[in-house]
C-alpha cells in the first residue's frame, strides 16, 4: 500500500476542486491510500476580499513572511508518504502567505523530507517566479521535486484582471457584465485535470519519477508565455522595492499602500501594454533565449 498526501489551501474552492480532480485516479486505486490536508490559518484571510485587506496582504505575500497556521494532525506527521501532491496559488507574484507559512514550518520539513513532490498551481497567469520560490522552499525542506502542473486562466491578460478582481471582491464566480468569460481556471481544464493524475499515478506505481515531467508536458501540463515571463521577472524587481519600502515603514503603511494601489493600476493598464508592444518588436531577436527559458521553466 502506497501513501499519498494531497496538500492545498483554497479560499474560493477552485484549488480544492483541482486537487480532488487530480486525485481521482489515486482514489480509484485499491493500492493507494490518499490523505487530504487543507492548510488552515489561525487568523484566516477574508473571502471575498475587501480592498484594504487585499492590498494589506501585499508586503508579507511578496516577502514570504509566514503567519501562524493550525497544526497538522499527528496522523499525517507520523505517516511516511510515498508522494505529495502540493497545490498552491500565487499572491502578488509569490506563493500565497498560507503556502509560504506551511513550507517554512517544522511540520512541512518533517512531512516533505526526502519525499517526492509534484507541485500543482492554479493562478491567473503569472506563476513562473512563484514556482522558482517554491523550488527554493522545497529544497530547504529536503523535498524531491519530480513534477509540475501549472493551470491558468486562459483569458487575455487585461480581461482576466477585470474578471479575477470582480471574483475576489464579490466572492461570486460569474460572467462580469454578463459578457466577459468566467474568471479563473476554466471548468473544462479543471474537469480534465484528472489526466495529470493518471500520468502521476502511473509513475508512482512504477516507482519511477524520472520521466514524469516530460509525460506531463505531453499532456499540456505547462504552457509558457515568453511575454508573461518578461513581465513576471520585471514586476518581481519592482515589487521587491515596493514591499520592502512598505514593510520597513509601518507608520506610513496605509498611505504607502494607497500609493502602491495607484501604481499597480497604472502599471497594469498603461505600462503592460507598452511592454507587450516592445516584446513583439524584440521577439525575433530573442528567439534563442526564449527557447532556452521555455525549456527550463517547463522542467523541474
Amino acid at each position: 500500500m502506497k501513501n499519498v498526501l494531497v496538500i492545498y489551501y483554497s479560499q474560493s474552492g477552485q484549488l480544492e476542486e483541482i486537487a480532488r480532480n487530480i486525485a481521482k485516479p489515486f482514489l480509484n486505486s485499491e493500492e493507494i491510500n490518499v490523505t487530504f490536508h487543507e492548510i488552515q490559518l489561525e487568523k484566516p484571510f477574508p473571502f471575498p476580499w475587501d480592498k484594504d485587506s487585499f492590498f494589506d496582504a501585499f508586503p508579507e505575500s511578496f516577502l514570504q513572511i509566514p503567519t501562524q497556521l493550525k497544526p497538522v494532525s499527528e496522523e499525517i506527521l507520523n505517516t511516511k508518504f510515498d508522494l505529495v501532491l502540493f497545490h498552491y496559488q500565487v499572491w502578488y507574484l509569490s506563493p500565497s502567505i498560507p503556502i509560504n507559512s506551511f513550507l517554512k514550518s517544522d511540520d512541512a520539513k518533517k512531512i516533505l523530507n526526502n519525499t517526492p513532490v509534484v507541485t500543482i498551481s492554479g493562478s491567473r497567469n503569472m506563476w513562473i517566479m512563484a514556482q522558482e520560490k517554491i523550488k527554493t522552499l522545497l529544497k530547504e525542506a529536503n523535498a524531491k521535486l519530480v513534477g509540475n502542473v501549472a493551470l491558468v486562466d486562459r483569458v487575455g491578460n487585461l480581461i482576466s484582471v477585470i474578471t479575477i478582481v470582480e471574483w475576489m471582491f464579490s466572492g461570486v464566480k460569474k460572467k462580469h457584465w454578463g459578457i466577459l468569460p468566467l474568471p479563473g481556471v476554466s471548468d473544462k481544464d479543471i474537469q480534465e485535470s484528472d489526466k495529470f493524475g493518471e500520468v502521476i499515478v502511473s509513475a508512482l506505481n512504477e516507482n519511477n519519477f524520472e520521466d514524469l515531467q516530460p509525460k506531463l508536458l505531453a499532456n499540456g501540463a505547462v504552457k509558457i508565455s515568453p511575454y508573461l515571463v518578461t513581465v513576471d521577472k520585471t514586476a518581481n524587481k519592482i515589487f521587491d522595492k515596493w514591499s520592502n519600502l512598505i514593510y520597513k515603514h509601518q507608520k506610513n503603511r496605509k498611505q504607502l499602500l494607497k500609493v502602491f494601489n495607484v501604481y499597480l493600476f497604472l502599471a497594469i493598464w498603461l505600462i503592460s501594454p507598452i511592454v507587450y508592444i516592445l516584446h513583439l518588436i524584440t521577439y525575433p531577436f530573442k528567439l534563442k533565449t526564449i527557447k532556452k527559458e521555455t525549456r527550463y521553466y517547463q522542467g523541474v
